[in-house]
């Protein structure tokens, strides 16, 4: 379908060149935006994609040629990113007319494929009106919008290519296809109502209800009902329940097993979000983008959302309509739904319409579906905007699998050499490397199941086919019994290559220094919930001095102990108990403090003769253990239902207090045996004192929570101000904390020190790969030159 199209053009030849250009020019219109501008400019040649990237030949006046390339890159379709673009003089071949021409592969490929894409405003026009050929049309797209990696079975990006070659093109949609002057010119996923893929609403046992517009009101009135139903999407299920229900949510909340993480939202329109929340003009963008993610933005206290959609947090994950599916849906019930992941507790997305009968059996009342296979699954992205900046939570549909361009120091190139690299256990992604450019995967999740492991092998199995890529090294966390880990060794042995373990915290800190592509030493401030260190004690709470592919350990968190070991990521009261008796001892039993209560005397004797016999009692530095410790002290989670609960109870209290300026942080000294030596060490002992002795005096558990976070700021800027490095990278988990952010970005900017943050990847696990992958380029980039 790639061949034939003709422009034809004046016969005044100049010069002939090739532009090889290479990013994401895939999937989002690009070789008909280049038609186009190349017939507007009389100019002669083709365009085409090949395994270097897409081609273009041009033939014209110096001027006419300078005036597309400055167009071009001006002009771009939205979702589009030009990463490099190379340019070649040829003979002159007096070519009259300008084509698309067939698509050139093999398996060696430099290319890469658009994200899903919301849909534009001009398919919405189309679907709202009455005369359109695709009025209320659940699956209207075109060049600009719509499925994406979702769909696609190989590259280049071309129907065949794609789960749409099921669907031939009526002779309406045929037209439309081989128009220049149509907007659907070359849209490689148009359908309309004759030719397309169709929904059914099926009840529980997957029998058929209703179809196509009888349907879509059916599904409609289920929710209205308080009732569950599944949602087959983009890339995957949702659930969607009433958000104004408190009884349809909690009944959600029963059968999903999910008994307090927060909920997102779906608002039918801007206006409806603006109802219920508070919201910003960076938030704004971000909702009504072509990537359409969930954006965290704080709640009304006039909202009507149930107040189980998410307990006891001010902010709501929210979202808009970013189908065609969607929006027919949402324009039907004029009312905010939870619309979240179709999937059981610490499983993948549900994909494929038969197995959600049975893995999504007991939890939704009736599924509604469509016979649009989808490929692979993609969850939705989720974001937050922390002082003016975009902070990724979640990356997925709308952002992957946009690659991420590098620069490596001895300029070698690595194209014949693409790394594999496979994150951490938690949030997982995967990463491969072609040339210089690095392509994460979709958000996978934690690999704590069977499932969620076979998800994994899935996802790298995939990817390494859709980019023709055959690895010829492996990067992987440091810890040896981390399921991604394993795989690695595993898949190293079987293809005989080497495979790299890379600190955990150093690769989180590479990651940002790859995304703003830093040079020179960081300071990089890594803290998250666990990590496998050097000494293979559980680091977390890291300050490191990086130069790519090494770092020194300048100071971090004194150690305390784990009673029970994992058990205690699970039950911040164990945590406070370790850290009391480290500081009080055998007075411990006299404090009447909330995770004493919770424990119990006897639990709380028998996790005390555990610490004392040093039984199943790991070492850890890590910060957001200590932030599980301060959040059971002051009585707001002991036990956790999600990682992250207990810092999250400790944050959202803190904010209320964030206008009181006579409140003192905390003093965490640092302590060494000389101011030489390092590490230092940052001791916690003093402001456990100072917190136990603030709750018996009755100080507030809000002035309390933001002391302890203005005290994590201030040890930051001591540490950088000793270390002077005026390149400063936070990252980690715990840094998704957003007041913890700008506290910290706020004392370091005083001090006339440059702070980075994590954007486009995350501070979380979900940017591992990225950062075992740049270390893993450079290393083998410098012994090739080396060699």
């Amino acid at each position: 379908m790639n061949s034939g199209v003709q422009a034809h053009i004046g016969s005044e030849q100049r010069e002939r060149i090739q532009l090889t250009i290479r990013g994401t020019v895939q999937g989002i219109g690009f070789r008909p935006f280049v038609f186009r501008l190349a017939q507007a400019l009389s100019l002669g040649g083709w365009i085409s994609n090949t395994p270097q990237g897409t081609l273009i030949e041009l033939e014209g006046t110096p001027n006419q040629l300078r005036v597309f390339q400055k167009r071009m890159m001006t002009e771009l379709p939205p979702s589009g990113k030009i990463e490099t673009m190379t340019s070649i003089s040829l003979p002159i071949i007096d070519e009259q007319s300008f084509s698309i021409g067939d698509s050139q592969w093999n398996d060696q490929t430099q290319s890469v494929i658009s994200p899903d894409l919301a849909t534009c405003q001009q398919c919405l026009e189309d679907m709202s009106n009455p005369q359109s050929r695709r009025y209320r049309y659940p699956f209207t797209t075109c060049a600009q919008c719509g499925p994406r990696f979702s769909i696609a079975l190989r590259l280049p990006y071309d129907r065949l290519n794609t789960t749409m070659h099921q669907f031939p093109l009526c002779p309406h949609c045929q037209q439309e296809y081989d128009d220049p002057s149509d907007r659907r010119f070359h849209a490689e996923t148009i359908v309309c109502p004759s030719c397309g893929p169709q929904v059914e609403l099926w009840n529980q046992a997957g029998n058929l209800s209703a179809q196509r517009e009888e349907g879509l009101h059916a599904a409609s009135e289920i929710v209205r009902n308080g009732e569950i139903l599944a949602v087959k999407g983009l890339g995957g299920f949702q659930l969607w329940v009433n958000a104004e229900s408190s009884e349809a949510v909690q009944q959600l909340r029963q059968r999903k097993h999910r008994p307090t993480k927060p909920f997102a939202i779906l608002f039918p329109s801007l206006s409806y979000v603006e109802q219920h929340c508070i919201v910003s003009q960076d938030e704004i963008a971000l909702l009504t983008s072509p990537a359409a993610p969930i954006v965290l933005v704080r709640k009304r206290n006039t909202s009507t959302l149930s107040w189980n959609v998410a307990p006891n947090n001010p902010y709501v994950g929210a979202m808009l309509p970013f189908t065609p599916l969607h929006h027919l849906l949402m324009n039907d019930l004029l009312m905010p739904v939870i619309a979240t992941s179709g999937n059981r507790s610490e499983e993948p997305l549900v994909t494929d319409e038969r197995d959600a009968i049975h893995r999504l059996h007991g939890i939704a009342d009736a599924f509604l579906v469509h016979n649009r296979p989808i490929v692979r699954p993609i969850d939705d992205s989720v974001v937050q905007v922390v002082n003016e900046k975009c902070l990724m939570r979640r990356r997925a549909r709308g952002y992957a699998p946009s690659p991420l361009s590098v620069k490596l120091d001895s300029g070698n190139d690595l194209t014949a050499f693409p790394i594999l690299a496979v994150g951490g256990h938690l949030k997982n992604t995967v990463a491969l490397t072609t040339g210089e450019q690095i392509i994460v995967s979709q958000h996978i999740g934690d690999l704590s199941t069977p499932e969620a492991s076979t998800q994994f092998e899935r996802t790298i199995s995939d990817m390494l086919t859709l980019f023709h890529l055959t690895p010829q090294a492996i990067s992987c966390d440091n810890h040896p019994d981390y399921r991604s880990s394993r795989f690695a060794s595993q898949l190293g042995k079987k293809l005989n290559i080497p495979v790299i373990p890379i600190q955990h915290h150093h690769a989180h800190i590479a990651a940002c220094i790859a995304e703003h592509g830093l040079q020179g030493p960081v300071l990089g401030v890594a803290w998250d919930g666990a990590g496998f260190g050097l000494d293979e004690t559980m680091w977390g709470g890291e300050f490191l001095l990086c130069h790519k592919t090494e770092f020194t350990r300048m100071a971090h968190l004194r150690p305390f102990r784990l009673p029970g070991g994992e058990v205690s990521m699970r039950e911040p009261r164990r945590v406070a108990l370790a850290l009391l008796y480290e500081v009080f001892g055998e007075h411990v039993f006299e404090l009447d403090l909330p995770p004493m209560q919770s424990l119990g005397q006897h639990m709380a004797g028998t996790l005390v003769t555990i610490l004392n016999k040093d039984v199943n009692c790991p070492i850890t530095s890590s910060i957001g253990r200590l932030f599980d410790g301060v959040s059971a002290l002051l009585g707001l989670s002991q036990v956790a239902s999600f990682e992250g609960e207990a810092a999250i109870a400790l944050e959202c209290l803190a904010e209320s207090e964030m206008e009181r300026t006579s409140l003192q942080p905390y003093r965490i000294p640092l302590e060494s045996q000389s101011e030489s030596q390092k590490p230092w060490m940052a001791d916690w002992q003093s402001l456990i004192s100072s917190i136990v002795q603030g709750i018996s005096e009755q100080e507030s558990p809000a002035a309390i929570a933001f002391r302890f976070h203005h005290a994590l700021a201030m040890l930051i800027a001591n540490v950088a101000e000793r270390i002077q490095c005026p390149q400063i990278i936070l990252t980690g988990g715990v840094f998704q904390n957003a007041l913890l952010l700008k506290l910290s970005e706020s004392e370091l900017t005083k001090r006339g020190l440059t702070v980075y943050t994590p954007q486009l990847f995350g501070p979380n696990d979900g940017g591992l790969c990225l950062g075992q992958a740049f270390i893993t380029m450079h290393q083998f980039a410098t012994q090739h030159h080396s060699a």
